[in-house]
């Protein structure tokens, strides 16, 4: 088994207008599916982001506060999951709860190296 990050990429929900029984509604996507993977053995870990960042750039490590202006998206979290093969995490992000409001799951392979 190879392990892979699931990286979520979408909306802040704090800026969708979303009464508390939507959000409601919404973290209850959330647990399901988290639960689901848990049950079937898959995922090993995961965490929410909050959006505010910090980014050191360059040779003299300048640092700003984000979120920036030029992103319309964030990085809301992430999850390590096991999988034979990329397709085997494919279809685990078919449940992913914000595709509806235009998410994106980024599926990247963790690298492994030799000692």
């Amino acid at each position: 088994m190879k392990d892979f990050m699931m990286i979520f990429i979408g909306a802040d929900y704090s800026t969708l207008d979303l009464s508390p029984e939507e959000l409601q509604v919404r973290y209850g996507k959330w647990f399901a599916w988290t639960t689901k993977m848990q049950e079937n053995g898959v995922m090993k870990s995961g965490e929410a982001l909050k959006p505010k960042v910090k980014r050191i750039t360059g040779a003299d490590r300048t640092v700003t506060d984000g979120p920036f202006m030029e992103s319309k998206e964030l990085i809301g979290g992430f999850y390590i999951v096991e999988g034979k093969t990329v397709e085997d995490v494919i279809e685990i992000a078919q449940d992913f709860p914000d595709y509806d409001l235009g998410g994106t799951v980024e599926i990247r392979e963790v690298m492994v190296f030799d000692r």
